[in-house]
């Protein structure tokens, strides 16, 4: 949605409350993962800074797009080092066999 500049302030509000209502229905499971917890923390605080703000516009949505685009970019980043390192160690331990 952050990227579709065609996306309104409204349409983004929206969609952005029926996600973060189905967010909230499932039962919520401790992963211990450092992008798990940030990526909570993420949705968390764009709903607050978004949706529960009275004061966003289509202005205050273009403000955002990059940063918030940014922000999405390094829990990616941090996402995929981790299966990274998985599928790494992976491979390390498969050829042992062939020895």
């Amino acid at each position: 949605m952050l990227r579709d500049e065609k996306v309104s302030s409204q349409d983004f509000t929206v969609k952005f409350e029926q996600l973060k209502k189905r967010f909230d229905e499932r039962e919520a499971v401790h992963l211990d993962s450092e992008y798990h917890r940030q990526l909570k923390a993420y949705i968390e605080r764009l709903y607050s800074d978004t949706v529960e703000t009275a004061t966003f516009d289509n202005e205050r949505l273009d403000d955002i797009r990059e940063a918030e685009m940014s922000n999405l970019n390094r829990l990616q980043k941090l996402k995929n080092a981790s299966s990274y390192k998985k599928e790494k160690h992976k491979a390390k331990y498969q050829n042992e066999d062939w020895g």
